[in-house]
């Protein structure tokens, strides 16, 4: 850790009460992980410390991490040479040890008295996941927990109005999760007949949008009319 990093890192856990491996640093910056029965009191210690100050909350994100750690492209050194393919190995079914830390709450905090930023981590748990609101820590917290509620289906308890914010009335599950299929679930258009606008399940087709490369194994240059395997 930078030197920095360093001592605000043992302000927070000393602040916080948290275990010292919970804390990392990235590109200067240090995160923090907390479980969410403590987040809000967390946040309350980290907003009023007088060490710390952070009083602006100035972005909170969530993070799906869904297929986490699985390679979907194999682009090491022995694979260069017959292409690349998708689904290395075979995928396996998510069960409830992979999932129980799949959303996580990212939130980025400023402290302006003391000139310095940090984020604040927590994962959300059950299904659907559930974690504590920090509305009456940070009130700008509001839109951006609608936000990740709409976004990813996060719910925040204690949310004085948690509801969508981003996608239409009637919108059918949440786009920014990695299993909501690409070309949604439903469709909208006018229909002239009706005269106003009516939704429809999407008549898109599935297909596959990742290309292919197959090379032939020999390495001998393709001779004339060969098949490119293309």
């Amino acid at each position: 850790m930078a030197a920095d990093s360093v001592v605000l890192a043992d302000l927070v856990t000393e602040s916080i009460g948290c275990d010292p491996e919970a804390c990392r640093t990235h590109a200067g910056q240090l995160t923090v992980e907390v479980g969410t029965e403590r987040l809000v009191e967390a946040c309350r210690i980290l907003r009023d410390d007088a060490r710390l100050r952070f009083a602006q909350l100035v972005d909170l994100c969530a993070v799906d991490y869904l297929g986490y750690g699985e390679a979907d492209w194999e682009t090491s050194e022995s694979a260069s040479g017959a292409g690349f393919s998708r689904g290395v190995r075979e995928r396996r079914p998510h069960g409830e040890a992979q999932t129980a830390r799949r959303f996580a709450l990212v939130y980025q905090l400023l402290s302006h008295e003391h000139n310095r930023r940090m984020r604040l981590r927590s994962f959300a748990v059950g299904d659907p996941p559930r974690i504590p609101s920090v509305v009456d820590v940070w009130p700008n917290a509001n839109w951006f927990e609608r936000e990740a509620f709409d976004l990813f289906g996060v719910l925040f308890e204690g949310h004085p109005d948690l509801r969508r914010i981003l996608t239409d009335y009637g919108f059918i599950g949440h786009p920014f999760r990695k299993d909501f299929p690409l070309s949604g679930e439903v469709e909208m258009r006018y229909d002239p007949e009706k005269r106003r606008v009516v939704y429809e399940p999407v008549s898109i087709e599935a297909r596959t949008l990742v290309p292919r490369v197959i090379r032939r194994e020999t390495g001998r240059p393709l001779a004339p009319g060969d098949d490119n395997g293309a």
